[in-house]
């Protein structure tokens, strides 16, 4: 059945009330939209569902629209799960006597929809089993789905982006746009948190160095572990025991050992000649 005539259809069972019929929005998912007198709507409710042209067998959900001072609209939407078609039922109750009868006993599945709509709107179900609250704690007061609620959170904090006191409604800046929480700043992670911003990174392979400018310092000479000898003669070396004074190079005499001999002097007493008279 097109919308059209799933509305005629239901108007035509619900004769007896003030039935207005009409079609949402939506072009190829469009419903049709039947308003119902308050006191006529779990007639209506039932009357969807036990039709067996339109065989409403599915509850879907239950809810209401703040009307300000025309009240509050109870809306449900129905669906066929055997023609493949839906409607949407609606009916007001004026704001300062806000009831109407509950269909738990035609839809069972209705119970929490109708917890949640009294909770979140004050609208009363008669004959509904037990209105606990269902999100809000129990000492909770007012309902916050209403549009003459007032939020404490923004009488404490302006909605962000607002502007602060004293700034003027023109010439100024536009305020930063907040992230969502969780979100981490682009600087904060990826590939721009992992370099330096003020330097880039040195090339080359991953894991050197580059070196410093300027040419390569020359090895030292020698065996590896050899360290290169200061430039000069090497000392001499020290012989004999401690405290002796260093030797020096043969045939230099050292100091402190008295006069040195005379040539040709053998040490024995002779003259250095072999013994025989020059004379003779």
């Amino acid at each position: 059945m097109t919308p059209e005539q799933v509305g005629d259809r239901l108007g035509t069972l619900l004769a007896e009330a003030e039935v207005t019929v009409g079609q949402s929005g939506g072009q190829a998912y469009a419903r049709a939209t039947v308003d119902v007198p308050s006191g006529s709507w779990p007639a209506a409710v039932r009357a969807a569902r036990d039709d067996t042209e339109l065989a409403c067998d599915f509850f879907d959900w239950l809810s209401a629209v703040d009307e300000l001072a025309e009240g509050f609209d109870v809306v449900a939407h129905l669906w066929s799960t055997r023609h493949r078609h839906g409607v949407l039922l609606r009916t007001r109750v004026p704001r300062d006597a806000a009831i109407v009868g509950s269909v738990v006993d035609v839809f069972p599945g209705a119970a929490w929809h109708e917890r949640e709509t009294h909770e979140m709107f004050g609208i009363d179900f008669a004959g509904h089993p037990g209105l606990a609250p269902l999100l809000l704690p129990p000492e909770f007061e007012g309902h916050p789905l209403r549009k003459d609620f007032v939020l404490a959170s923004r009488v404490a904090k302006a909605w962000p982006g607002a502007k602060e006191p004293g700034e003027s409604e023109a010439g100024t800046a536009r305020r930063q746009a907040m992230r969502p929480p969780g979100v981490p700043a682009p600087g904060e992670w990826g590939v721009a948190a992992a370099a330096p911003v003020s330097a880039a990174p040195a090339s080359g392979p991953p894991g050197r160095t580059r070196p410093a400018s300027g040419p390569p310092a020359a090895p030292a000479s020698g065996p590896p572990g050899r360290t290169r000898p200061a430039s000069g003669p090497p000392a001499a070396p020290v012989s004999g025991p401690p405290g002796a004074p260093a030797s020096g190079p043969p045939g230099e005499r050292r100091r402190g050992d008295g006069p040195a001999p005379a040539v040709g002097d053998g040490g024995d007493g002779s003259d250095g000649s072999d013994g025989s008279d020059g004379g003779a």
